[in-house]
């Protein structure tokens, strides 16, 4: 159940977000502390000092970073539920509160494990931690013990509509499946980030019956392919999850071992029907094809993992919808609350992640869009939703908890609209709305954006795959249509995300002495609300459209 936090702690919340620009100021300009205080305490209008004094308290240094599991977002969870109180929403969470439990787990190796191949004409070899194999923990086991033939799959991926099947010829139930990290060039950037994700290739291992997993690693480095020496020097770094009613965290079906280096690959493909040495030679292309064959041997891998509880909790408000027909239906406007929490100092000393661009914005985004709604004196005929997740930072946990766990029926959400890092640094002129093109959501949006005298852009960076990368994408995942905005590069706007990216994104410096525009911040309100409104208003549910890779993959309305 949900408590209130007192006013007095809300005051003080207040007070330091305003000590917090004491410190050394860290805009582009270098402005002197008195200069960034003057501007920062400048006098707003209502809507845009209204905006602007969530991400003082979220982003203020009392909030530390508001790190999921810490006791600093939890206070920002109960400022999130207070706000949303006030805006008269309704509580949408458990024990008729406005807060959704997640348990979050914290895991990690407990140490470095070991890897032991045999070979089918041989004597065992222990492979060498560093040099052949970096281990993965489990987040489903304490301890994990497997011994299985291996099977070469490629890159581990089944994707008809591309006219791929790695794993077409060979049996690999009760097996360990190898893989190589990444995915072709050939794939749209979307779906390449979603191929290349160990989480997908995880998934279609255990739907093809395999018992465990490795990753080799990739002669080609890219998206979803690291470097060995960086998954080595980072072996006993902690992982979130959440934790299925058993208190095991939950994995993907099964656990992906580790990965194993080009050194340790080629022991592991002696004497197999191809040598390391030409798969690396064919993997080294734009369109690699595999045909997936066994090793000769077995793998055997012992894994000690501990796990630790990390609580922490979704904020969920709703608005009732009043239509008879459609009233059931439910809109979600999604933001994620967490942030990168305390890490090391910058070159001014500072330590803490303050997240005010990411996503304090997007929550104070979401508190005003529920304002408008509620001053509009009309209700919406659907339902809407106002979701604030935790743990986005930690790998989309949050959402993906609610995703599974939904207060409401799965297949009452008709949409999701994802409000993350908005940059409101400049007068944008365009807006990026991913995953527009791929439902009837697009044309929804492109009336809102320009709207607002602006226009609708396409993507200017498709191969980063930012349409899976954000919350939304949890709700893509059980067929539901969504889309997610940022304002676009026309006029400053590709300088000003060049600058954010490389001076301030996740540093200590994304703070609320950044010279932000709180005008664009209610430009940015007012198109996402114009979104939801005619969503939540409109005669027809969103439907994918037809054919659409992810729409059709994931079994979502409309797609057949």
């Amino acid at each position: 159940m949900f408590r209130l936090i007192g006013s007095a702690m809300l005051l003080l919340g207040a007070g330091a977000a305003v000590a917090q620009t004491d410190k050394a100021a860290t805009t582009p300009q270098k402005e002197s502390a008195a200069s960034v205080n003057a501007r920062v305490m400048a006098p707003l209008p209502a809507d845009q000092a209204a905006m602007k004094a969530h991400v003082m308290f979220l982003a203020s240094d009392a909030m530390r970073g508001r790190e999921a599991g810490s006791h600093e977002f939890d206070i920002a969870a109960q400022y999130v539920a207070a706000q949303f109180y006030a805006a008269g929403l309704r509580p949408g969470g458990e024990d008729g509160g406005y807060l959704q439990r997640v348990p979050l787990v914290g895991y990690k190796l407990a140490d470095k494990g070991s890897f032991v191949w045999t070979p089918g004409k041989g004597t065992p070899q222990t492979l060498v931690f560093g040099e052949d194999f970096s281990p993965a923990p489990n987040a489903a086991k304490a301890e994990t013990s497997l011994t299985a033939p291996v099977v070469f799959v490629g890159y581990g991926i089944v994707a008809p509509d591309y006219k791929r099947d790695d794993y077409k010829g060979v049996d690999v139930k009760g097996k360990i499946v190898a893989y190589v990290g990444g995915a072709p060039k050939g794939y749209d950037g979307e779906e390449r980030a979603f191929f290349s994700s160990p989480r997908a290739k995880a998934a279609i291992a255990a739907q093809h019956g395999a018992i465990g997993a490795i990753q080799i690693e990739s002669p080609r480095v890219g998206r979803g392919s690291l470097p060995f020496a960086i998954t080595t020097r980072t072996w006993d770094t902690e992982r979130v999850t959440w934790a299925q009613r058993d208190g095991s965290g939950k994995n993907d079906g099964l656990p992906v071992l580790g990965t194993i280096s080009m050194a340790g690959a080629a022991k592991l493909f002696a004497g197999a029907r191809m040598s390391w040495d030409q798969v690396k030679k064919a993997a080294d292309s734009d369109d690699a094809k595999f045909t997936a064959f066994p090793l000769s041997g077995n793998l055997s891998a012992a894994l000690k993992t501990t796990i630790r509880p990390m609580p922490s909790s979704n904020v969920i408000g709703i608005i009732p919808g009043t239509d008879p027909k459609m009233k059931d239906e439910v809109v979600i406007l999604s933001a994620h609350l967490d942030h990168i929490g305390v890490g090391k100092p910058d070159k001014l000393g500072d330590t803490i992640n303050n997240g005010a661009e990411d996503n304090a914005i997007g929550i104070a985004s979401l508190i005003e869009e529920a304002k408008r709604f509620v001053a509009s004196g009309k209700p919406p005929r659907r339902t809407v939703m106002f979701l604030a997740v935790t743990a986005e930072e930690k790998g989309l946990i949050g959402s993906d908890y609610f995703a599974n766990n939904p207060t409401v029926p799965l297949k009452s959400i008709v949409a999701d609209v994802n409000l993350d890092m908005p940059l409101i640094t400049y007068k944008f002129e365009d807006m990026v709305v991913f995953g527009a093109p791929r439902s009837t959501l697009g044309p929804i949006v492109k009336k809102a954006v320009e709207s607002v005298g602006v226009e609708l852009a396409p993507d200017p960076m498709p191969d980063e795959g930012l349409f899976v990368r954000s919350d939304h994408f949890r709700f893509v995942q059980k067929g539901i249509p969504s889309v997610f905005l940022w304002p676009g590069y026309k006029g400053g706007g590709k300088a000003a995300w060049e600058d954010f990216m490389k001076n301030h994104y996740h540093q200590p410096s994304d703070e609320i002495g950044l010279p932000l525009d709180w005008e664009q911040g209610v430009r940015f309100v007012t198109v996402n609300y114009t979104i939801a409104r005619e969503i939540a208003d409109n005669d027809e549910r969103p439907r994918w459209n037809k054919g659409d890779y992810f729409g059709t993959y994931f079994g979502g309305y409309g797609a057949k």
